[in-house]
Formats: structure tokens, C-alpha cells, sequence
């Protein structure tokens, strides 16, 4: 009885809901008012992206219903990354937001690198606070607007870096630096010079050993300008709508084409050195090498080369075809200098393949038989070109010093899980 009575309680109010529901018709909205200026035409260029991706592939990877799905995927990254920035760049009130990373894979993350950026207003004052960490690498760059908003890669050029680790801290590691076009008057604590052409900061953290090295904390803000944030105004907000489709399409496609244009080139199993990107958005004092890799599940390819004697940091990551890394949290698909085991002799041999060779140094392609073996030396008295030869995946241990280490299956599955939670325990805002 209670529920033939809680249910006629609950068809009279629906009931009574429907009759009250609909306004007078001099009440209802006008069309203007249920519309969102510029919303239409943003979701309208939206359309017009994906085949514009598309046809930056060879037709065998645009034909291929997987890639075509990773290309929906890199879209969706790349749209994510500028909704991130348009809703809260401002260079008055900056802040340091995600860009690049697991989730965010363009423009191939550094499997070791925390990426964020903060848009700032050109030729202001600036006040960074926080602490230092215990990162060998975490730098500062200067650049004339965030990457988004270039074309092409030799836009994306930092005017210069500023090093974290350079910067005077207190007993509890806390820093303090003023970022300016010029030091201000009377002002004796650590500064910075700021480039007037500067239009945003990105900063790289890099980290080798990720269970001890500690990730920097960091705040910015203008010191020349009011403390508080007004409202944005309309005029403002439907801007950067405006812009948004354009940014998230330089964002998509800017380096979705760079595999096939490798292979162009001949460069399947064989290095080359990035110039490039040397010269452009890449790291100051960083020597980036890449080579196709195109692999059956039965084979596997050995990159060897000698370390040099004095080198900061080096790192390998694996790319998918267009150009996304490889999921490093939940793939063995990354090594770096702390991660990677030496032979005695002074050689680095990494074995890339799609089934684990049960050894230390393996890099797991993660079911993408084509990608990218990018790798990088910084800080480092030489910038040697690796070595690859492409064998049978049962030939690997013939291959490898017979003092090689055995990789169990347990102490694989051991292995990601403890880098996943490394990653996921690194500071990313």
C-alpha cells in the first residue's frame, strides 16, 4: 500500500509539472537570447579540422580505421590543451597551467618532463616564489607566445633560459626571483632579466630517478598591476572563443605528418640528428636524435651507442605514427640515465620490440607496430648517433652480453606498477 501510494504522490507532482512548465509566450526567451556569440562558428571550424589532420597522413595511415580513431584522439588532446589556456591565460594574472604530458600527448612529450606554461603581458614585472625541489634539470624559457599559437616549429623559439637550481634558497629550499626587463631600483635579491618581446614562461622538469628527485613548487605574479582579477569582459571572452579553433588546429597538426617525413627521407632504422627542433622549442644544451622503427611482433631492434664520459641526462621514448609518445605510465616504453643499465664495456643496448625480451633495458612499443625511437643527450661532452639492427626477437640474449640480467614476468608487472605510481605521485599544476 505504501508504494501504490508514494507512486500517485509521484504522478501528481509530474503532472502538475508539466502543467506549470511551459512559460506564457510572452515570457519565452528569443532566439538571440538562446544562442552563445561565436559558439556556432567555433563548433562549425571544428569540422573542418579533422580532415585537415587527416590529409597530413600517407594514405596507408589515413585509410587505417585505428589511426583514424588516434587522430580523433589527438584532436580531442589538443582541443583540451586550449580550452585549458583560453580560459585562464592572462598575462596579468598568470599562472603556470598543464600543457604537454600522458594525457596531453603532443608534440611528443618527454616521458621525464613536466611541461606547464603561464602567459604573461610583454615587458612587465614579474615575482616567482617557491621551492627549488631536487631536479638536476628545471628551467625556465622565455618565448614571444605560447607554442598553440604558432604555425610551424622554428616559431616556437625561447629567447632564453633561467635555471631553477642557479637561484639562492633558504633553510627550507624556498626561493624567491624577480623577472623584469630591468632590476628594480634598490632591489639586491636574485633577478632575472626579461626579455620585452617575452609573451609566456614554459617550464621543464625534468626528472631521472622519479621514487627521490623532488618536482620544484612554483607562483607567479605581476607586481606592476593591480592584485585583484575583474570580471573579463564579453568582448574579451567571445576573443578567445574566436581564436580557439585556430590554436587547437596549429596545436593537432603541427608535427602529425613528421614520421612520414622521416621515412621520406630514409630514415627507417637508421638516426638522424633533429636539428630542427635543436634550433627551435627544444631544450638549450639538448641534442635530440630520431629514427623510424617499423616492427613485427616476432622482431626486435638493438640501439647501441657508448655514453659519453660527462652527460647530465640522456633519455629514449617510442612515438606512435603520428607523432603522440608512447603511454609511459603504463608501458615499460621509456629509459632514461637512472633507469638504464651500462654493459661493462661502456655501450647503452636497448632492445624495442612489441613482446617483452626479458631484459632491464627493453622499451615496449605498446601494439604500435610504426613509431618513433626518439632519444636525447643533454649536457653531455658528446652527442654520439646511436647504432640500430633490426633481428628476430628469439635472437635478443645471442645479441647482449651474457651477463645481461634476466627480467622476470613478475618483476615486469612489479616494475610498471611502480612507475605508474611514481609518475602519478610527480607535481603536475
Amino acid at each position: 500500500m505504501r508504494g501504490k501510494h508514494m507512486l500517485g504522490i509521484g504522478v501528481a507532482l509530474l503532472t502538475a509539472s508539466a502543467t506549470i512548465a511551459a512559460p506564457p509566450a510572452s515570457q519565452a526567451p528569443s532566439a538571440d537570447a538562446m544562442t552563445v556569440p561565436g559558439w556556432m562558428a567555433f563548433t562549425d571550424q571544428l569540422r573542418e579540422i579533422a580532415p585537415m589532420a587527416l590529409a597530413k597522413l600517407p594514405p596507408a595511415a589515413r585509410d587505417n580505421p585505428q589511426v583514424r580513431q588516434e587522430v580523433g584522439r589527438l584532436l580531442l588532446a589538443s582541443l583540451a590543451m586550449r580550452a585549458i589556456a583560453e580560459i585562464s591565460d592572462d598575462g596579468n594574472h598568470p599562472i603556470f597551467l598543464p600543457t604537454l604530458g600522458q594525457t596531453l600527448s603532443i608534440y611528443q612529450p618527454n616521458a621525464d618532463t613536466v611541461y606547464r606554461y603561464a602567459v604573461i603581458a610583454p615587458g612587465g614585472t614579474y615575482r616567482l616564489r617557491g621551492t627549488r625541489g631536487s631536479l638536476r634539470l628545471a628551467k625556465i624559457g622565455e618565448y614571444l607566445r605560447h607554442p598553440s599559437h604558432m604555425s610551424q616549429l622554428s616559431d616556437v623559439r625561447a629567447f632564453g633560459y633561467h635555471d631553477l637550481n642557479a637561484l639562492n634558497v633558504d633553510a627550507e629550499g624556498r626561493f624567491d626571483v624577480i623577472l623584469s626587463p630591468e632590476r628594480p631600483a634598490g632591489y639586491t635579491g636574485d633577478w632575472w632579466p626579461l626579455d620585452r618581446r617575452t609573451g609566456a614562461l614554459g617550464i621543464r622538469q625534468v626528472a631521472s630517478d622519479w621514487a627521490k628527485e623532488r618536482d620544484p613548487t612554483i607562483s607567479i605574479e605581476k607586481l606592476d598591476g593591480p592584485a585583484a582579477r575583474p570580471r573579463p569582459s564579453a568582448q574579451s571572452l567571445r576573443a578567445r572563443l574566436d581564436e580557439m579553433a585556430t590554436t587547437t588546429a596549429n596545436t593537432a597538426v603541427m608535427l602529425l605528418d613528421h614520421l612520414d617525413e622521416l621515412r621520406r627521407q630514409g630514415y627507417v632504422h637508421k638516426f638522424k640528428a633533429w636539428d630542427q627542433l635543436m634550433s627551435s622549442g627544444g631544450l638549450e644544451g639538448q641534442f635530440y636524435y630520431e629514427s623510424v622503427y617499423e616492427l613485427k611482433d616476432d622482431e626486435a631492434l638493438i640501439v647501441e651507442s657508448r655514453v659519453p664520459a660527462k652527460c647530465t641526462y640522456y633519455s629514449l621514448i617510442l612515438t606512435n605514427e603520428i607523432f603522440e609518445t608512447t603511454d609511459w605510465y603504463n608501458n615499460h616504453s621509456s629509459l632514461n640515465d637512472s633507469q638504464s643499465r651500462v654493459d661493462a664495456d661502456g655501450v647503452l643496448r636497448i632492445v624495442v620490440s612489441a613482446k617483452d625480451p626479458g631484459v632491464p633495458n627493453w622499451l615496449a612499443t605498446a601494439d604500435y607496430p610504426t613509431g618513433v625511437i626518439q632519444g636525447r643527450w643533454l649536457g653531455c661532452q658528446s652527442q654520439p648517433l646511436p647504432s640500430i639492427r633490426k633481428i628476430r626477437l628469439s635472437e635478443v640474449r645471442g645479441q647482449l652480453p651474457r651477463d645481461t640480467p634476466v627480467v622476470t614476468p613478475q618483476q615486469r608487472e612489479l616494475q610498471i606498477r611502480e612507475r605508474r605510481s611514481q609518475l602519478q605521485q610527480r607535481i603536475l599544476w
